[in-house]
């Protein structure tokens, strides 16, 4: 089954390209991101902070099937409803660090939308690091997981 959500990776540059076409308004997709209830039930995790505009921070966790937690933060550079995040992303305890991401939110139609990201990496190397691990098919997962949740909102 062909994955809905597009990465571009080009070689030799520290960054992925990510877009997703969904079926759902614009307000709605925006949403998924900004909601605390929406992200958690998406993203499979706890939200234990989100605060949403220019210089918040957010911070999530998510428990393994072993008990172990995993921890997610980061701060957000720019907010702009329904149009832009600007935020930075790290995976606590992990040799990732910090990654700085660029979520663009487009209208199509008024039931389509697109979500445009851009990932920016510290190094080629941590960027390949990251897609040597399952990333392609997760992020396609909770996009899935958007679709689903979200057009329920509908």
């Amino acid at each position: 089954m062909e994955q809905k959500t597009k990465i571009n990776a080009v070689d030799g540059k520290q960054e992925l390209v990510i877009t997703r076409e969904f079926d759902l308004p614009l307000e709605l997709l925006f949403k998924a991101y900004v909601e605390p209830d929406i992200v958690e039930q998406w993203m499979g995790t706890k939200v234990l902070k989100l605060e949403n505009k220019r210089h918040g921070s957010w911070q999530f966790e998510t428990t393994d099937p072993k008990g172990n937690k995993h921890g997610f933060n980061g701060v957000i550079h720019e907010f702009i409803p329904n149009r832009k995040i600007t935020r930075t992303f790290e995976m606590e305890n992990t040799p990732f660090g910090v990654q700085l991401e660029f979520l663009e939110f487009e209208q199509l139609t008024e039931d389509r939308s697109r979500l445009n990201m851009h990932v920016v990496y510290r190094s080629v190397a941590v960027r390949d690091q990251v897609l040597q691990l399952p990333f392609a098919q997760g992020i396609n997962m909770a996009h899935n997981r958007i679709q689903d949740i979200v057009s329920k909102l509908k």
